[in-house]
């Protein structure tokens, strides 16, 4: 494959991951989770590497895991003091991002791993570093990874789906049925510090942030069928991807942060042209009606 077809292949596998991952935050009405530990995963990255001193591993993902649902319980812990949802979120999120900043400042040193790297990643430098699989041969790692997630996102969310429609809009109704609600959360918690991690190192938080939320609220402006939403929005992510990267390629610009805005440009036209819920739908709508009459 070649340099272009990697970064494609890539920044699709992050927005088809996000995009799966991202109706269900929408959806449970948690997109600020989302801004939430696609920063504070930079704490556990920074642990796991001052104790390993190795950018790369299975250590990676734990400490990410680790910090996302250290960050879930603390957000949690603190609504249940009565603190706003909205508040707890913005208060745990910016504590342990800071704290991450503050880390890497102080002891990582000269590693390839600066707040800049973490804010928009290196997607240019993904084909160069690769790994040889079976069968398949050599492709770069960050690939192989973010598939390997993008396969454990799609089979919890098929092996789950029922668990995970009923807790999402109805968590009592879940609970009365036997289903453990809390663990789910989570699971999902987890499922979203793994996604978030794996995308990291490629393409930085403002670009997961993006895919974790504007492709699924655009889904959400096409359909109100859950499944239809799921696919929509991981279809959505890829577009993005690809649409962003061209823009970026165009005008010379970050790559990550065009694919970015790629996803507000699809936004933008959900909401304008979207069949039930755009804008120009609605607006159309009572036009039809009275010249029905």
């Amino acid at each position: 494959m070649t340099y272009t077809a990697w970064i494609l292949v890539t920044a699709s596998l992050v927005g088809m991951s996000c995009g799966v991952i991202g109706v269900f935050l929408i959806l449970r009405k948690m997109a600020m989770m989302a801004d939430a530990i696609s920063h504070t995963v930079l704490l556990g990255i920074v642990i796991a590497f001052i104790i390993t001193r190795e950018l790369s591993g299975v250590h990676m993902l734990i400490g990410a895991i680790f910090a996302g649902i250290l960050t879930a319980l603390f957000i949690q812990w603190l609504h249940s003091l009565d603190v706003p949802q909205d508040a707890s979120i913005g208060t745990v999120f910016t504590t342990l991002f800071a704290l991450g900043v503050i880390l890497i400042e102080s002891f990582v040193g000269n590693a390839h791993l600066d707040v800049q790297h973490a804010l928009m990643g290196e997607i240019t430098f993904i084909p160069w570093d690769k790994v040889s699989l079976p069968i398949i041969g050599e492709v770069p790692k960050a690939t192989a990874l973010l598939a390997l997630v993008f396969l454990i996102v799609l089979i919890s969310i098929i092996a789950f789906y029922k668990e995970w429609k009923i807790t999402t809009f109805d968590p009592a109704l879940a609970a009365s049925l036997g289903i453990p609600v809390l663990f789910m959360h989570y699971v999902f918690m987890s499922l979203v510090s793994i996604t978030t991690v794996a995308s990291f190192d490629a393409v930085g938080a403002i670009m997961v942030v993006a895919m974790l939320i504007t492709p699924a609220a655009s889904a959400y402006l096409w359909t109100e069928r859950l499944s239809m939403m799921v696919l929509l929005s991981g279809c959505f992510g890829v577009i993005s991807a690809v649409v962003g990267y061209y823009i970026a390629a165009w005008i010379d610009t970050s790559i990550s942060g065009s694919m970015a805005f790629a996803t507000g440009i699809l936004f933008l036209f959900s909401f304008l042209f979207a069949p039930n819920h755009g804008l120009i739908s609605k607006f159309l709508k009572p036009v039809k009606t009275s010249a029905m009459e």
